[in-house]
């Protein structure tokens, strides 16, 4: 049985070690170990042995801000261990820390040799994915070089520079060879009678490109503290509900995580920045959508998160300077990804800067006006005004509003086939599950281009003082509402399509994406009732939330990524839909749903769960390949607390 992994998260850092604190290097299948940073892993092995034995494992590291476990030497019941093992761990900036203490539970002196096996393979994380593809690295050389208290590991290839050091308190006695590349540290201790000895390890990455000082903390409780203060400031003034224990729970959680799940950016002027990334372990990154759908969730309780994702994407924005190699990186358009790996440097992946989304843009208007509207920050939307402008002109111009009636992407070979944020292969497909060929407009990006549309016109008005353009922009919006209820409802089946294909025709899927249109505030106010109602449906509401697509379909599998799954931050906009529209039962069935499934999981909810029926299992079944940490899961309760208080 494969070993779980317990994931560790502080900015673009994360640690993924065993019960025992070990890390073996996995390559391949669900979820690797090490200590990653910028998408590369620093860490590879950290492997202990006692008197030549990996020990067992007494108690089991847990979930919290530490990697805390407790180990002893293996023997039988007839030979009492001679000696404990207190095994502490944390993750810094770019730094991983910890402490080793064994105590000894003889009444005589006692040694033990004690040994790290360290190895740093600096990996970048698209090799270690699933897919099992492989990627040339010519000319790649790793060093290592023996320091007077620990180990260097190095990697270049061409101008790549990556090194990572390995540090001990007290040095070690020796650092040996192992025949692998792997090297390991050596210590002889002699613990008096019932005495201890510690031993105090640092790692410190520095990853290509990143110039900024590595501050190793002192001690995995140093890191404690750092983190309970972040933390403590990330939920200071937020009023969490005090009839609702458990969303309040909730909400304190997500926050805690939100602190953590803070990566460095800049902005347009090169200030440097934190923003949401993705989430953990395989989406540490800047993600336009996540972020934005993050800073929106939690903008009624922390405006900062989008006083920061905005001018970041603005950056960003496709049409400037160094705005990548890809035709899908048009003048105006928000990214969808920024990656610091190697593959990504070298142009192996295309993720540097990736700009295959198609809602990505109307999102960044949409927060752009919520943020202005809500904090009356003028002085941002000015700031921003070129880059808000550039976007609608993406939207109309490339985006294709104004040639095709809709946004419009194509499946871009080499990266992503949809474009939406159901952006998986298949995600897109109707109720049999065939898959469109050729251009797709998707219904939950019309959504955003109207709310876009309207917003901006509003920030036309009241901030940047141009009338016209905002009669411009409110006719569209006008114009795309009356298109999209012709083109997508279904009449037959109370419902709009998924998708339109580039003929034309609806891609008749039932999907949660209806739900985005009620957020948005597309649909008119009888046909956002009847699909309101439809969504709480047994075939599409499982007991812990909407379904990605209603099961009944050929379409439908509850294992599927974005095919029968149950995501939070697609229900978070649906309660907040539902509200919009009126639905305040409806609302409160999803959020009831969710809180108890974040319940269930430590109130924590994860990116995605199985689709499963509430009734068939009492516990939310978990999707296997989920991030563990994701930011738009993380706000989810928040936008619940904002769609239904504390009801």
């Amino acid at each position: 049985m494969t070993e779980r992994h317990h994931l560790f998260v502080r900015g673009a850092t994360f640690a993924a070690v065993g019960d025992g604190g070990d890390i073996g290097g996995v390559r391949g299948g669900g979820s690797p170990d090490g200590v990653f940073v910028r998408d590369a892993r620093h860490l590879s092995r950290w492997q202990l042995t006692v008197d030549g034995a990996v020990p067992e494992v007494l108690t089991p590291v847990a979930d919290g801000d530490t990697a805390r476990c407790v180990l002893v030497p293996r023997g039988g019941r007839q030979e009492p261990p001679p000696y404990t093992l207190w095994r502490e761990q944390a993750v810094g900036d770019r730094a991983f820390v910890e402490s080793l203490k064994v105590t000894s539970n003889l009444a005589v002196t006692a040694t033990v040799r004690l040994a790290l096996t360290v190895d740093a393979d600096f990996a970048d994380q698209f090799e270690l994915r699933s897919d099992h593809r492989t990627y040339a690295k010519t000319g790649a050389v790793r060093t290592r070089q023996v320091l007077d208290d620990g180990i260097e590991f190095g990697y270049r290839r061409g101008e790549w520079r990556s090194c990572t050091s390995v540090t001990a308190d007290p040095a070690p006695e020796a650092v040996e060879e192992t025949g692998t590349g792997a090297r390991r540290l050596v210590w002889t201790l002699e613990l008096p009678p019932y005495g201890s000895a510690e031993l105090l390890l640092r790692v410190m990455a520095r990853p290509h490109g990143d110039r900024r000082a590595v501050r190793v903390p002192r001690s995995p409780a140093a890191v404690r503290e750092q983190l309970r203060g972040l933390q403590a400031r990330f939920v200071e003034g937020v009023a969490f509900p005090t009839g609702w224990p458990e969303l309040a729970a909730a909400c304190a959680r997500g926050l805690d995580d939100l602190a953590s799940l803070q990566v460095p950016a800049t902005g347009p002027d090169g200030e440097e920045l934190r923003v949401p990334a993705g989430g953990a372990p395989w989406f540490l990154a800047l993600l336009g959508r996540d972020a934005l759908l993050t800073a929106l969730f939690a903008l009624p309780y922390r405006p900062q998160l989008a006083a920061a994702t905005l001018p970041a994407l603005a950056a960003t924005q496709a049409g400037g300077t160094g705005t990548g190699r890809s035709p899908l990186a048009q003048p105006g358009k928000i990214v969808h990804e920024v990656r610091h790996g190697e593959l990504a440097h070298f142009g192996q992946v295309p993720y540097g800067r990736y700009y295959g989304s198609v809602d990505a843009t109307p999102l960044f208007l949409v927060l752009l006006g919520a943020y202005v509207e809500r904090t009356g920050d003028a002085a941002l939307a000015r700031r921003l005004e070129p880059h808000a402008r550039a976007a609608i002109g993406w939207m109309l111009d490339h985006g294709g509003l104004t040639s095709r009636g809709y946004l419009v992407y194509r499946a871009d070979e080499g990266g992503l086939a949809n474009q939406n944020w159901k952006d998986s292969p298949g995600a897109i497909c109707c109720a049999d599950g065939t898959r469109p060929t050729g251009a797709v407009m998707a219904a939950g990006a019309q959504g955003y281009a109207y709310d876009a549309l309207r917003r901006t016109a509003w920030v036309a008005r009241t901030v940047w003082d141009d009338g016209t353009y905002a009669a411009l922009l409110e006719q569209a919006a006008a114009d795309l509402r009356d298109r999209f209820q012709r083109d997508f409802w279904m009449r037959e089946r109370s419902f709009p399509a998924l998708a339109l294909d580039g003929e034309g025709h609806r891609i008749d899927a039932l999907a949660s994406d209806a739900g985005h249109l009620l957020w948005s505030g597309l649909l008119d106010k009888e046909y956002g009732e009847l699909v309101g109602r439809r969504l709480l449906e047994p075939d599409f509401f499982s007991g812990w939330g909407v379904r990605t697509l209603a099961s009944g379909q050929a379409a439908y599998h509850p294992l599927s990524y974005h095919r029968g799954s149950v995501w939070p931050h697609d229900n978070a906009l649906i309660a907040l839909g539902l509200a919009r529209y009126g639905l305040h039962d409806e609302a409160r069935a999803v959020a009831h749903g969710l809180v108890d499934a974040a319940t269930a999981g430590g109130h924590r909810l994860p990116e995605v769960l199985a689709g499963y029926d509430r009734e068939t299992h009492p516990e939310p079944v978990p999707y296997p390949h989920a991030c563990v940490r994701e930011s738009r899961s993380a706000a989810a309760p928040l936008a619940l607390l904002t769609a239904v208080g504390g009801a």
